[in-house]
């Protein structure tokens, strides 16, 4: 018997959503806004918007009909075989790629904690190894086991986050809040703020991957989704700008850890610690949902026959041991094929990695919401296509924003995926013979 069916209920299943959604990029993003003042809760809003948008998209999906696997579930259903295959192909390299970069910043602010992991990058590198495989085995133990991470360690990064916001605006000065002489236009400072926060937000589909793992998932997956978006943004905005009305903004921008200096501000020296602490926590948890998606993601694919079958094999647990085992050893071979350029050059490396590849899976997501609606055969209110397109043309301007390199290097991985897509076409249809 299953045992693992229904294990994810609604708190799960948001602490999915946000525990994915928060990780490493929040405690950095006050430095990178800084030179923008009040033009950032601008470039905020606007994602913020943009995500409720795609979560809005996610969230008709599947109470229309949930489905295993996701963004790619719903790309092959409205588009066929081939665009299912090769929005997996770039959303699995994604996953495997920041798991890698995730690992890495738990072993960074770790370091913060333990010096020695800093003293030489091969500690480094074993650290975020230990991270990686710890995770995978918690994972291998079972559904629930990982849910339960989950939900801990989201409690726990959100509590010293929301008491450093709570406590920032006794303290909040308006004027910090000025834009800096190199802020350039409104619309310039508001376009690069929206490109800097906009990926905060990667994470939203996260609910609907596990679906068949979800409790009555026709309501949970919806229900989560919406709940870890809106519960996200609001713990960006307040986070982000209470640093920022802390923090001068020339101090700010040059900042290499502006919530532990925000920190440091309010309650003393070690609350260095206490940040460094939920940092690591928050990008640990982070890792945890991160490493449950790639082994449920690529399971659904191989079921499908997109993916090589043994992936779609499950343990006495019913976890997908082999997917999940696939994906720790690219990840570690991502770090260690990096560790000598030291941790801070790991991530970044690790980083211009297809960045853009969960975007692609938006995209054709958003498009997926209005021929499914429509499929259906049952009334569709006009408001549902108009959100749809929307979503459609935010996940547009996340690909602008990204840059043209971000853009080629996507372009090349897509057309990778074609000929990866006709040898296992081939291969599955010779093994069905």
């Amino acid at each position: 018997m299953n045992t693992s069916k229904g294990q994810i209920g609604l708190v799960t299943a948001t602490a999915l959503v946000l525990g994915n959604m928060i990780g490493s990029g929040v405690f950095l993003l006050p430095a990178s806004l800084a030179p923008y003042g009040g033009y950032s809760l601008i470039g905020w809003l606007v994602s913020a918007t943009g995500a409720l948008l795609l979560a809005g998209v996610f969230y008709r999906l599947a109470r229309r009909a949930p489905r295993a696997g996701g963004p790619y579930a719903y790309s092959r259903e409205a588009f066929g075989d081939c665009v299912g295959f090769l929005v997996a192909w770039m959303y699995w390299v994604a996953l495997v790629s920041g798991n890698a970069a995730v690992a890495v910043a738990v072993t960074s602010y770790l370091s913060a904690l333990f010096p020695v992991i800093a003293s030489h990058p091969l500690f480094g590198a074993l650290s975020a190894l230990t991270a990686i495989w710890a995770l995978t085995a918690v994972n291998i133990a079972g559904v629930r086991s990982a849910g339960v991470l989950q939900v801990l360690t989201t409690v726990l990064k959100l509590l010293p986050l929301l008491a450093l916001a709570l406590f920032g605006f006794t303290r909040f000065d308006p004027h910090l809040l000025a834009p800096g002489p190199h802020a350039g236009s409104p619309w310039n400072a508001v376009n690069i703020c929206v490109a800097a926060t906009l990926f905060a937000f990667i994470g939203v589909e996260c609910a609907s991957i596990p679906a068949g793992h979800v409790r009555d998932p026709e309501k949970t997956i919806p229900r989560a989704t919406l709940a870890g978006t809106i519960i996200a943004a609001a713990v960006y905005v307040a986070c982000t700008t209470a640093v920022m009305g802390l923090l001068p903004a020339s101090e700010l921008a040059n900042s290499q850890a502006p919530f532990v200096d925000a920190g440091r501000l309010l309650w003393g020296s070690w609350a260095s610690w206490l940040i460094a602490g939920a940092a690591a926590i928050s990008c640990f948890g982070a890792l945890n949902g991160w490493i449950l998606i790639s082994g449920q993601f690529p399971q659904a694919v191989a079921r499908d026959g997109l993916f090589p079958r043994f992936l779609a094999r499950e343990s006495a647990q019913s976890t997908p041991v082999a997917a999940l085992l696939v994906a720790a050893v690219f990840a570690s071979l991502i770090v260690l094929t990096n560790y000598s350029h030291g941790m801070v050059a790991m991530f970044t490396f690790i980083l211009l990695l297809p960045t853009l590849s969960n975007v692609v899976a938006y995209l054709f997501c958003t498009m997926a919401d209005i021929v499914l609606a429509y499929r259906s055969g049952r009334p569709v209110p006009l408001r549902d296509p108009i959100l749809a397109c929307a979503a459609f043309a935010f996940s547009m301007w996340a690909v602008i924003g990204a840059g043209a390199d971000a853009a080629y290097w996507n372009f090349v991985l897509l057309a990778l995926g074609l000929p990866l897509y006709v040898w296992q076409l081939h291969h599955t249809r010779r093994m069905a013979q």
